[in-house]
């Protein structure tokens, strides 16, 4: 397998080569998924939440490296927001977080972007609360985003 890492720039490797937040977590508050059905990445982000606050964040992805990235990139992001500055975060956020993301792999952003989602609606909906950033929110709708989805390879 010939591995192209010119593509991709020094953030977007040391997210991948040095995860932050990777693996499970204990006694999560809520947890979310998402999954390309073209190229098979999988997400599942887990959080835990004080006083509306995402206070931990870990992730867990099979994926290519920029999925990897994105997940890393997205809990780093969101521990220490609320609920709802965690839900503004959309995937262009990351990719800027990131530094960019190679265009055929900008829907691994968007899959993090959906994870964290995900994961926010589950505590809502355990917790009875109802959040601006979710209104009209369907988990269960295809996400839609515009990009190009392509086959993910590392």
């Amino acid at each position: 397998m010939v591995v192209n890492m010119g593509m991709y720039n020094d953030k977007v490797m040391e997210h991948f080569m040095h995860p932050h937040n990777a693996g499970d977590m204990e006694n999560p508050d809520a947890v979310g998924n998402h999954g390309s059905p073209v190229c098979g990445d999988m997400m599942e982000i887990s959080i835990k939440v004080k006083d509306n606050v995402i206070t931990d964040a870990k992730f867990k992805t099979f994926g290519c490296g920029s999925a990897i990235a994105s997940s890393s990139v997205a809990t780093d992001m969101i521990i220490g927001k609320t609920l709802e500055e965690a839900l503004a975060f959309t995937n262009k956020t990351f990719i800027d977080e990131l530094g960019g993301l190679p265009g055929p792999k900008i829907h691994c952003s968007v899959l993090a972007e959906e994870a964290v989602k995900n994961a926010i609606w589950n505590y809502a909906q355990k917790n009875g609360l109802e959040l601006e950033g979710l209104k009209g929110y369907d988990p269960n709708k295809e996400f839609g985003h515009d990009e190009e989805e392509e086959e993910c390879e590392v």
